[in-house]
């Protein structure tokens, strides 16, 4: 059971395949496991070496309550440790949701890392979406989430749900998100499913900025789970492409 150490933290990963890295992250109340179970790591296992990361505060990554553990520049370093682990330079890197966010953080503090980066279900430039109320808070978030999506939320428990707050809290860690996206380097895809109502503004955001949009079926968490084979053949065919044109 593999586990990269960074900041005296563990974070564990699985791996499967051979070939060029591409690591997954997931969003906030998931783990690696999410992407084997909705098919994105057969889709591109056949010819990738593919790393599904629990981020920390996840899975069977540590999980302490410190805030300062969950800021964005040292959990993008954990990504870079796992990285490290698996003796590569470079990575495709692929995140969802809060995934997303430490994908961006990634681009933000070591770009040279990456050989691509597909953000899915995340606005770069403003974060999580507001409430008609005002700013979306952790314990209307997982209110909501307790009611819609309970397979997710059962894991946190009094002893679980600090880091998991913590986490939460660290996503409006936002500045100098979009130029960092934008002066990346690498090819850039945003991916987002057609029943989540930022759709057309994210892909209103990549086609003003030359950055290839993957649409695919499904809301936020839909184009993960139902919509996971659709999702992951999209992803593979812009791996595929991004990979063809540094070969050549």
């Amino acid at each position: 059971m593999p586990f990269a150490v960074h900041r005296g933290q563990r974070i564990h990963y699985t791996v499967e395949g051979e070939g060029p890295l591409v690591v997954l992250q997931h969003g906030l109340l998931m783990d690696g496991a999410a992407w084997k179970q909705a098919g994105f790591v057969a889709a591109l296992s056949e010819r990738y070496r593919v790393a599904c990361v629990d981020s920390l505060g996840h899975g069977l990554s540590d999980k302490p309550s410190d805030p300062e553990r969950y800021h964005q520049e040292p959990r993008a370093g954990d990504i870079i440790a796992v990285i490290d682990d698996l003796g590569c330079e470079r990575a495709h890197l692929v995140g969802h949701s809060m995934g997303a966010w430490l994908g961006v953080g990634v681009a933000k503090y070591h770009p040279r890392r990456l050989a691509s980066l597909v953000l899915g279900g995340w606005d770069v430039v403003g974060g999580l979406p507001p409430t008609s109320k005002g700013p979306l808070l952790f314990d209307s978030f997982m209110k909501f989430a307790r009611l819609t999506a309970p397979h997710l939320t059962k894991w946190v428990t009094a002893e679980e749900e600090p880091g998991v707050r913590t986490c939460f809290d660290a996503l409006g860690q936002l500045d100098g998100a979009g130029k960092a996206v934008l002066d990346l380097g690498v090819p850039v895809m945003i991916w987002e499913g057609r029943d989540e109502p930022a759709h057309d503004r994210r892909k209103a955001f990549a086609d003003a900025n030359d950055l290839r949009f993957l649409s695919t079926g499904g809301d936020h968490l839909g184009m993960v789970f139902a919509h996971g084979a659709e999702s992951a053949v999209g992803i593979r065919a812009f791996v595929d492409e991004v990979g063809a044109d540094e070969d050549a």
